[in-house]
């Protein structure tokens, strides 16, 4: 993000709007998340899958399985984060109290956007006092209860939005392009999946290789499913050819 004349005066405290009514740290904030890696989530007919590019930083010696990039908040809820990992962990240690909280009181699984709303309620407090800064993380959420199947993206502004299928972090705007062509609603799970790889691998360096890519579902009846690199090179197997030149993510 280029530095404006006179932006310097609005861009040291989270509480100081500029002029023409923006926050500057929160637009950081949201640049955090588009450097970090590639995350989707698309819903079928009685669920939702969750993708996520695992970016490991020296795969040799590195264990994969202490990456994790999908985290499972309650048997029925589950996200992927995008943007600064540690912020993205106290998130989900947030909304997992929050549905442990709603468990006890009401002896019942928290419904999954009353969950995303305190997730965005947390995250905005971040926005509006002074020497705090707001969460550099995105999260998609997904998960199912009584209302149906739910995809929610959550912003370090606080702001949510409902998804039939989505993606945030780096490079994006391949995976959406592929989403708003290729879904149809009411899929099968197989081809939730294979949507969702298909559409992640538009964002990669090396488009060939899913040896690095994440990949859990929601089912009603199966609760999270994290699927084994076995499973997902299964899956990648099926997928058509890659078409075009390697898309360059951050």
């Amino acid at each position: 993000m280029e530095m404006q004349p006179g932006q310097m005066a609005y861009d040291r405290a989270i509480t100081v709007f500029s002029p023409d009514g923006r926050l500057f740290q929160v637009e950081y904030a949201r640049e955090a998340v588009r450097r970090g890696a590639t995350t989707a989530g698309v819903v079928f007919a009685d669920g939702v899958v969750l993708v996520a590019d695992r970016r490991i930083p020296n795969p040799k010696l590195a264990e994969p399985a202490s990456l994790e990039k999908i985290h499972q908040i309650d048997e029925h809820v589950g996200c992927a984060t995008a943007g600064l990992v540690a912020d993205a962990r106290v998130l989900v240690e947030y909304a997992r109290l929050a549905g442990q909280i709603n468990r006890v009181t009401y002896s019942e699984p928290i419904p999954v956007e009353l969950l995303v709303r305190r997730i965005c309620d947390y995250k905005q407090q971040y926005t509006q006092f002074g020497g705090v800064r707001p969460f550099g993380t995105a999260l998609l959420v997904g998960g199912y209860d009584d209302d149906g199947i739910h995809l929610f993206e959550t912003e370090p502004s606080g702001s949510l939005t409902s998804f039939k299928a989505t993606s945030t972090g780096g490079n994006k705007g391949p995976v959406m392009e592929l989403f708003e062509q290729k879904y149809r609603e009411g899929m099968e799970v197989d081809a939730a999946i294979l949507l969702a790889l298909e559409g992640l691998r538009t964002s990669l360096d090396e488009p060939a290789s899913l040896a690095q890519v994440e990949v859990c579902t929601l089912q009603r009846g199966r609760g999270l499913h994290r699927l084994s690199p076995e499973e997902v090179q299964k899956y990648a197997a099926r997928l058509p050819p890659a078409t075009g030149a390697p898309r360059g993510g951050r």
